[in-house]
């Protein structure tokens, strides 16, 4: 990539492509404002929330492939032309308050893009806003995808289940059609981001999420002090059905003898049981089961997985090519022979492995260390 291919256009790009350039455009506008109001500091998160969370730990973090994929193509391409805007467009939103930094990313990009004609990103115009590159409604549907992502992740670290340990199902209670068709466009994204072979998105949650609930005394108190007896009798009778319509509703009104409450979201506490096998979690309108339960197959995907991370990195160390191939010698385990056999083909794949064999020992090698199993390999170059 030297930066002088054709732009490819927008709309010709893939849609999470789309989706950080609407993003950035947005960013541009809050960081204008911020600036024009003399609140370089609130410039400076919103750059900083942007980098962090939404470039780097998403759209670069889910576009790995498509960076590092063969020969540059269309996707390819739009994938670059799209990281360089939004790393220029950084550049010139954080000038003025990272001046030196921000001239050096600005020169290095421009000199390969050559898109700006300055030398100095000081001399460069402020990047304007358009409103034609916003869309809402592709925003919506990322940060839906995001936070389900971050809540299965958070559920995986509570039962200690790796990313690499592929699971079974989340399953997603949804509101209404909207929500169930914005997560729909997202699925294949989260799938892979927290390694879940499928999604289930339920109508009805009856008898499979375990809701219950409990005054919030603290923003009740303050309001209905001489009423929190009925009240927290009220809220105690409520059944999944009643749970689930202020989950919906955000608000509705209890009908007491001592006069009429109106009961807000933030006015109860709504935890979970844990399902058998599963763990439940919620973050406002958003619950997810997650099915932490390991079948064999499961288990054996997983140890697949962990090799070719661990073969990966001996391939790092050992100062090897992107591009070249290897012979893979392990020695003999029962385990890791099954292992092998049923997942050779993506094990070669992901590793460039031109061979693998299995051998009654290996003395010298590399001991890969994967839970409760410990194999030793020998990985070489191979050559033709």
């Amino acid at each position: 990539y030297t930066g002088n291919e054709p732009e490819v256009p927008i709309g010709e790009r893939p849609e999470i492509d789309v989706w950080i350039i609407s993003l950035l455009n947005s960013l541009i506008k809050e960081v204008e404002n911020a600036y024009e109001n003399y609140e370089p500091t609130r410039a400076g998160r919103a750059i900083q929330d942007f980098v962090i969370d939404n470039l780097s730990n998403w759209y670069v973090r889910l576009n790995r492939k498509r960076f590092w994929g063969g020969k540059m193509n269309a996707d390819k391409l739009a994938a670059y032309q799209t990281l360089q805007t939004c790393l220029q467009t950084v550049a010139l939103l954080a000038a003025p308050i990272a001046p030196f930094f921000c001239d050096n990313l600005f020169c290095d990009l421009n000199e390969a893009s050559r898109r700006y004609s300055e030398n100095s990103v000081h001399l460069a115009n402020f990047p304007a806003f358009d409103e034609t590159l916003t869309d809402a409604n592709l925003e919506e549907k990322m940060n839906l995808a995001q936070q389900v992502c971050s809540m299965t992740l958070a559920l995986r670290r509570k039962a200690n289940k790796k990313v690499r340990q592929p699971l079974t199902k989340i399953m997603i209670p949804v509101a209404d059609e909207n929500m169930k068709n914005n997560l729909e466009a997202v699925k294949h994204l989260i799938l892979g981001e927290v390694n879940v072979k499928e999604i289930e998105f339920l109508d009805d949650t009856t008898g499979i999420i375990i809701k219950k609930i409990k005054p919030n005394f603290k923003t009740l108190g303050k309001i209905y002090g001489k009423q929190m007896k009925e009240i927290s009798a009220a809220v105690s009778e409520f059944s999944q059905y009643d749970i689930n319509n202020l989950e919906n509703l955000s608000k509705i009104t209890l009908n007491l003898p001592s006069g009429d409450v109106n009961l807000r979201l933030e006015d109860v506490e709504i935890t979970f049981e844990d399902i058998p096998g599963m763990l439940v979690a919620t973050e406002g309108k958003i619950t997810i089961a997650l099915d932490i339960t390991v079948t064999p197959e499961l288990f054996d995907e997983g140890i697949a997985r962990e090799m070719v991370n661990r073969i990966q990195n001996i391939r790092k160390n050992s100062n090897f090519d992107v591009t070249d191939k290897i012979n893979i010698q392990i020695e003999k385990n029962d385990v890791i022979i099954n292992v092998v056999n049923s997942f050779c083909d993506y094990i070669s794949a992901q590793t460039l492995a031109a061979k693998i064999s299995f051998v009654d020992c290996i003395e010298d090698g590399n001991t890969l260390d994967m839970d409760d199993i410990s194999v030793k390999v020998k990985v070489e170059k191979h050559t033709v």
